[in-house]
């Protein structure tokens, strides 16, 4: 007789091979909570980031809309235009009638002169308003609630 009888192949006892179907519950839970902690510690850097990206591009929609109104004054007989006279116009796009990267546009004006503003439209969109006038300086908000603490109505870096 070999001294290896009576082991299978595996190298195991004959009979007391034990096989595995799959996970056990603990190991699938110890996985989800994994994942759960991951998805915590990310999901708050991706929504800052999307806030950041949303007020670059309301700072620089502003931009837009001063280089608007500026030919449209060349235009218009030294007036300034609201958003809707502005898109009639074919100086900005009709986006901007709508929410455009979470953020209001919208244009007080009154003869010589307007105030442009780009208000947040939910908190989770962005964290600051943004209002400019024609000496074409983007501003935060002076509600210091909707702007950097201490930088109420200064100009935006």
């Amino acid at each position: 007789m070999s001294m290896y009888a009576g082991y299978g192949l595996s190298g195991g006892v004959k009979g007391h091979m034990k096989t595995r179907n799959g996970f056990s519950l603990l190991e699938l839970l110890i996985v989800v909570a994994i994942i759960l902690i991951i998805a915590t510690i990310a999901v708050p850097a991706l929504l800052r980031s999307r806030q950041s990206a949303n007020e670059t591009a309301a700072a620089a929609n502003l931009r837009l809309v001063n280089s608007a109104e500026t030919s449209y004054t060349v235009s218009g007989g030294l007036n300034f235009g609201s958003i809707p006279e502005l898109v009639t116009a074919g100086l900005i796009d009709s986006r901007f009638l709508t929410p455009l990267s979470g953020y209001v546009f919208t244009i007080e004006a009154s003869g010589g002169d307007y105030t442009a503003h780009a208000t947040v439209r939910m908190a989770n969109d962005g964290r600051y308003d943004f209002f400019t006038r024609p000496d074409n300086v983007i501003r935060y908000s002076t509600d210091a609630a909707r702007a950097p603490t201490g930088l109420s109505g200064a100009p935006v870096q």
